[in-house]
């Protein structure tokens, strides 16, 4: 049975995405190496930073074409966390929106990723 779960992003520097991740999340890595980063989220999802030079079988594919998602249980909470990014230097793809299923934004990490922080109507 498959019980741990984590995502991998490929990233060209690892102290540069190391760094934004720690600033964005309010903590380090559980792990930390010249080409790899791991961070815990509080859902216990892992998410793993990866240099892309040397991942065997060499990662293909366009940054920008899936999203990292964090949801928020609160509309509100959208609005505070993108005053919170913002002001860290986090760049902005989509301010705060009210779109089809809730309220949300995108923001993109060092290497392009997009991260959507996001709420659900009707929860």
């Amino acid at each position: 049975m498959i019980d741990k779960n984590s995502v991998l992003l490929f990233i060209t520097d690892t102290e540069a995405s190391i760094d934004f991740y720690t600033k964005l999340l309010g903590q380090g890595p559980v792990e930390a190496s010249p080409t790899f980063g791991m961070f815990i989220l509080p859902s216990g999802l892992g998410l793993g930073l990866w240099k892309k030079t040397g991942v065997e079988p060499a990662p293909t594919g366009a940054v920008g074409g899936s999203e990292l998602g964090f949801h928020v249980p609160e509309s509100a909470m959208v609005d505070v966390i993108y005053d919170e990014w913002k002001a860290k230097g986090v760049t902005i793809l989509m301010p705060p929106a009210d779109l089809d299923f809730g309220r949300c934004f995108v923001a993109a990490d060092p290497d392009g990723h997009r991260l959507r922080v996001y709420t659900v109507d009707d929860e």
